[in-house]
């Protein structure tokens, strides 16, 4: 199974950017992690601070499912989620943080109803988690 995974704005900075909140690990070390623990799975990765630049990505239709992590796009990106709903492949939306902990701002998902599942709070785990999940 191909799986992309795409994340939004600022999460180039994982491993850098407010580690008390997103960690201090690196997307590229934990890439590494997961293509380990999924040899089977041929796992690709995106990531853009730029919306149009993640709706193109999205729009080629090259993989089996996606796991999204749209960042600030979470809550305001109607293209976003416009886009995630014309997609007929499993989507499973990734938020390292707990949205619903955090300002009042982040914790609606606009993307989220265009997606099958969403996992908020279990930090770069969730990425891990949201592929075991496509496993089934």
């Amino acid at each position: 199974m191909k799986v992309l995974i795409v994340n939004g704005p600022n999460l180039n900075l994982l491993g850098r950017r407010e580690p008390k909140i997103y960690g201090s690990v690196s997307m590229e070390e934990y890439l590494e992690k997961l293509k380990s623990e999924f040899p089977a799975h041929e796992l690709d990765y995106y990531q853009s601070n730029i919306e149009g630049e993640l709706i193109n990505r999205l729009q080629v239709d090259d993989f089996d499912a996606v796991v999204i992590n749209p960042g600030a796009f979470t809550h305001y990106s109607y293209a976003i989620a416009d886009c995630l709903k014309n997609i007929k492949k499993p989507k499973i939306e990734v938020h390292i943080s707990n949205i619903y902990k955090r300002e009042e701002f982040r914790q609606k998902s606009v993307t989220a109803a265009c997606t099958d599942a969403v996992l908020s709070g279990f930090g770069m785990e969730g990425y891990r988690l949201a592929i075991l999940s496509l496993k089934s």
